[in-house]
């Protein structure tokens, strides 16, 4: 055996135990890729229920926002009609109403003007 010989036969068995190395490491990651599969799978099988409940609950919630937006609109319409009744109510008594009050107003005053007068213009202290 030569010297070339040994170097070839350590050459050799580095290869060797590079290969061995690279496939344990190889080995490794189709294992880590095979628990990913396997992991990606159970959450696919558990996404999906969730995601169809999901879809459900997004389109009843859309089911009673629209039923909510005809209940806006209802009041809405019903706000207009009070404040037009409200408006007519005012227009139609409200200046006969200040009117009359203004009258009785007036009258209370005049007559209890006229009682205060008739004793002599002063008040008395009490005390």
């Amino acid at each position: 055996m030569s010297l070339g010989d040994i170097a070839g036969m350590i050459a050799a068995l580095a290869f060797a135990f590079l290969v061995f190395r690279l496939g344990s490491v190889i080995g490794k990651a189709g294992k880590i890729l095979d628990e990913t599969r396997v992991s990606l799978r159970s959450t696919t099988e558990n996404v999906q229920p969730t995601l169809l409940k999901l879809t459900d609950t997004v389109s009843l919630t859309n089911e009673q926002l629209a039923r909510v937006d005809g209940i806006t609109t209802n009041v809405s319409a019903m706000t207009t009609n009070a404040s037009a009744l409200t408006s007519l109510f005012a227009a139609t008594l409200g200046s006969p109403v200040v009117k009359v009050a203004a009258f009785t107003y007036g009258v209370r005053s005049a007559l209890s003007a006229s009682g205060t007068k008739s004793a002599g213009g002063r008040r008395r202290r009490r005390g």
